[in-house]
């Protein structure tokens, strides 16, 4: 019982059985895991992206050399994503399905990894492999969450989501013309002000994720921030060119940090209302 709702109780002013229910009203809402259910959408999203062209998303699944116009593997990663993502829907399907996706990602992260290890010094590589680990750490929330893991395993995928934020951030800015390019050319007050804004944000928010300062608030302005560059980024590009595999596929990706960072929000809030649980009588 929290220590507001612990000293009302005490002091006579509400009922026990009043206390109670609010607690678990208070408990249930996180329950509800929003965050994981975009996340699966969003996967499955990539799929069908997938197994409609017949490759592996543009851009942002990169694949060695080798395993280059291997259709069947591309129709496989597909079908997986898409399994996967509908399996998320389902809370006793929820840890395989999430398991099966943070592999995926992290095969995809590794692959860029590879990248990051030949041009250390090019942030778009860095760039690569951080959104797909976040991804990966968006499958890996999610277990958590099914499994109700321990206080370490919530620490461990805040930190790294937060050193994630920080890739994000530098990238902004150590690729201004570009991230300046994606950003509408009608929003006042300009696109300097918001791919600067937008870089800062990010770094703070991977700070606070990192450090442990308002986490949880931090998560969920995150994600209010990856909904905005959805509707006012990626949506007009779809708009713009409905038959290109490109704003579809970062739709879908940017849909999919979307529930990451939610889920998030929802497990670091499960891990305050339990420690609140915890102070009292």
């Amino acid at each position: 019982m929290s220590t507001v709702c612990s000293s009302a109780a005490r002091d006579g002013l509400l009922p026990r059985a009043a206390i109670g229910l609010v607690e678990r009203v208070r408990r249930s809402a996180p329950d509800r895991n929003w965050g994981v259910i975009i996340f699966g959408l969003a996967s499955t999203g990539l799929g069908v992206i997938g197994l409609l062209r017949g490759d592996f998303t543009i851009v942002w699944h990169p694949v060695p050399d080798l395993l280059q116009g291997q259709a069947w593997l591309a129709y496989l990663c597909a079908l997986l994503f898409t399994l996967a993502g509908a399996g998320l829907q389902r809370n006793d399907l929820r840890p395989g399905a999430a398991s099966i996706l943070c592999l995926l990602y992290m095969l995809f992260a590794i692959f860029w990894l590879r990248r990051v290890i030949g041009y250390p010094l090019i942030i778009g590589t860095w760039l690569g492999f951080s959104e797909q680990f976040a991804l990966a750490l968006g499958a890996a929330i999610t277990i958590v969450i099914a499994r109700k893991g321990s206080g370490a395993a919530v620490s461990a995928c805040r930190i790294c989501f937060g050193l994630c934020e920080l890739v994000f951030g530098l990238a902004h800015f150590l690729s201004l013309a570009e991230t300046r390019a994606m950003t509408p050319a009608w929003l006042p007050p300009g696109q300097d002000f918001w791919a600067v804004t937008t870089g800062v944000a990010h770094l703070l928010a991977g700070l606070a994720l990192i450090l442990g300062i308002k986490p949880h608030l931090a998560a969920r302005l995150l994600a209010v921030m990856f909904i905005g560059f959805g509707a006012l980024v990626w949506m007009p590009l779809v708009f713009a060119d409905p038959l290109s595999a490109f704003p579809w596929s970062g739709s879908a990706i940017n849909l999919a940090l979307v529930g990451a960072v939610w889920a998030l929000a929802d497990l670091l809030a499960r891990q305050s209302l339990g420690h609140c649980a915890a102070v009292g009588p």
